[in-house]
Formats: C-alpha cells, sequence, structure tokens
C-alpha cells in the first residue's frame, strides 16, 4: 500500500482517532488522547493495510534561528509504527516519504529528536546545539528551556552545512 499524504486541515474525525490510537500503542509518552504530542503539524504521512493505520509520521514546516541566521527546517514527529508490523519496512517507506517532502519544500534542513538506528542509515546525523524552546506539557505551555540537545539529528537537504556549534532557537516548542 502507498503512503497516504493528508495535509493537517485534512485529517478527518476517523484519521485523527486512528492516528492517536497507533500513537498510544506506540509510545510510553502521554499524548491525552491526541494525533499529535505538542502542536498539531502541517503534514501526515499515514500507512493502513486493510483499512488500519499502522504507521505514521508527521512533518512540521517552520523558520528557526540557527545562530544569528533565520533558517527554514522541517521537523520530523511522531514516527509510529505499529509493533506487529515493525520489520516490514513501513517506517522505512514514510520515512523515505518524508525526505522527499523535505526536499520538495523550501526547507535547508530535516530535523528530528530521536536515537532510533534507522536514522542514520539515511543520512542524519547527531547535533548538539544549544537549544532553546518553549517546554510543552499535556498540550500547555510551560518555561522556556536553553540546554544542549542530546537527540536532535540533521538531515542537510540542500548542500548547506548545519553548523554544530551555533545556538539553535527553535522560536516555540519541540516537534
Amino acid at each position: 500500500m502507498p503512503v497516504e499524504r493528508i495535509p493537517e486541515w485534512a485529517l478527518t474525525n476517523a484519521d485523527d482517532a486512528a492516528i492517536a490510537a497507533l500513537l498510544a500503542r506506540c509510545f510510553d509518552v502521554d499524548f491525552g488522547g491526541r494525533s499529535y504530542c505538542k502542536q498539531r503539524h502541517h503534514l501526515r504521512l499515514v500507512w493502513r493495510e486493510a483499512g488500519k493505520t499502522i504507521g505514521h509520521i508527521a512533518l512540521t514546516f517552520r523558520a528557526v534561528r540557527l545562530g544569528d541566521e533565520l533558517v527554514d527546517i522541517a521537523g520530523l514527529a511522531e514516527v509510529a509504527c505499529d509493533p506487529d508490523h515493525r520489520g516490514k519496512g513501513v517506517a522505512t517507506a514514510l520515512l523515505g516519504t518524508a525526505i522527499a517532502e523535505a526536499k520538495a519544500s523550501p526547507a535547508q534542513f530535516l530535523l528530528l529528536f530521536g536515537t532510533a538506528g534507522l536514522y542514520g542509515g539515511v543520512g542524519f546525523r547527531p547535533a548538539h546545539n544549544p537549544t532553546t524552546y518553549v517546554e510543552m506539557r499535556g498540550a500547555r505551555n510551560g518555561p522556556v528551556k536553553s540546554e544542549a540537545a542530546e537527540t536532535l539529528q540533521v538531515l542537510a537537504l540542500r548542500g548547506a552545512a548545519w553548523d554544530a556549534d551555533a545556538p539553535l532557537d527553535l522560536l516555540g516548542c519541540l516537534f
């Protein structure tokens, strides 16, 4: 089954519920019954089999500050594959589609916060930039945090080099 591309505003209630159920099955984090953790995204990539949502990736497009520069990035979030379907290439197919979507956008880099080995295999590299962001818990703003990014990974999309020493300001919450 091909990957379905669903803009956020086109998600049906059924899509939203199916993605929320998948995320609840795949993560220990409480999403509060939502189909997203921190904030709604711009694009959802979904894999279904026999009408059941078994894979999902969300993409966010936004500007961040890297040092003194304002940089357009795509952010990858809520990467999930139903535990009963892991090892069948679903996450790899979704990730390939997400990278193609990001490359088709004006984003210079694709960023994610995560440690799965899958990411390094497609070119993501760890970065430990000092990072500023607004903490969110339970869909409520918290304090502004500044700390070294422990799980940040970056994929260059346009040949530009990521400045690993520059402070990164997400200009909002993590994704």
